[in-house]
């Protein structure tokens, strides 16, 4: 990515925002981060890291609206449900959920996106991609995408897609991942019964946003 180096006042190609650069001089990092850009930091899927995706049943994804306000929000499925498209392009799956589209909302004013799938149970590894994301509805996405994962669950079709076009694919280290056992888990896909979905959990619906003078 090219980006104003706020320390010069030049063009760099080095990844990452003006903000780590300043920050790298400040604490005297630079010379790392630049080894980790170089050895790291990639503007496409490699083959190991399309081999990864495909096998994740869990995503994170960071966005941010027009003002910068953000969203950090859970996906997941099967294995699979990530699906790279070709090395410079991804899409998952949006399925029917509460209604709010505070993702997809965010994507529609701002499409710059981060993506973290980290696997907790074999390799204790991560894999960070971030790019520019779009929505795309499911018959469209299919037509022109007809291997993408057909759904196997009742009540758990994609509705819509985010496809991301990858700018930055690089990797999360191990140091402090935990192992996680996988243990079998019945879900209740497509209900909109609180109680089943644990949709109030934290007791929220009993305790009224306060509204400002």
């Amino acid at each position: 990515m090219t980006l104003d180096d706020s320390l010069t006042g030049t063009r760099t190609n080095r990844p990452g925002s003006a903000g780590e650069h300043l920050l790298q001089c400040a604490y005297g990092t630079t010379e790392r981060a630049d080894r980790f850009y170089a050895d790291q930091v990639r503007d496409r899927l490699l083959p190991s890291m399309v081999e990864f995706v495909g096998r994740m049943e869990m995503l994170f994804v960071a966005s941010a609206d027009g003002n910068g306000e953000c969203d950090a929000s859970l996906r997941a499925g099967p294995p699979g449900f990530v699906h790279v498209l070709d090395e410079h392009h991804l899409a998952y799956p949006e399925y029917r959920g509460n209604g709010v589209h505070a993702s997809l909302g965010n994507i529609s004013e701002n499409p710059r996106v981060g993506l973290l799938m980290i696997d907790f149970v074999h390799d204790l590894i991560g894999l960070h991609v971030n790019g520019r994301a779009r929505i795309a509805e499911d018959v469209e996405l299919r037509t022109l995408h007809p291997d993408l994962p057909a759904p196997t669950t009742p009540g758990r079709a994609p509705e819509r897609w985010v496809v991301v076009e990858v700018e930055e694919a690089y990797v999360h280290c191990r140091k402090h991942i935990p192992r996680m056992v996988p243990v079998p888990h019945r879900r209740s896909w497509g209900t909109d019964d609180v109680r089943r979905k644990g949709g109030d959990y934290f007791g929220a619906a009993a305790q009224r946003r306060i509204v400002g003078d």
